[in-house]
């Protein structure tokens, strides 16, 4: 028998949602991870820069 597209086995019901919360959890990660990243981002550039101390020569070993 010819499958139609009309009945879906339940094995691929069950795999579908699964496969959906799995990506809403996964897209959920990702936003968060995102908002982090610019929080941080906006944090650093906030900062006034500071100047690195100048660098000492190495000095010569005889």
């Amino acid at each position: 028998m010819a499958e139609t597209g009309l009945f879906k086995p339940k094995g691929d019901a069950k795999s579908e949602a699964t496969a959906r919360t799995a990506r809403a959890i996964i897209e959920g990660e990702a936003a968060a991870r995102r908002a982090k990243t610019e929080r941080l981002r906006a944090a650093r550039l906030a900062r006034e820069p500071v100047e690195a101390p100048p660098k000492k020569k190495p000095s010569r070993r005889k």
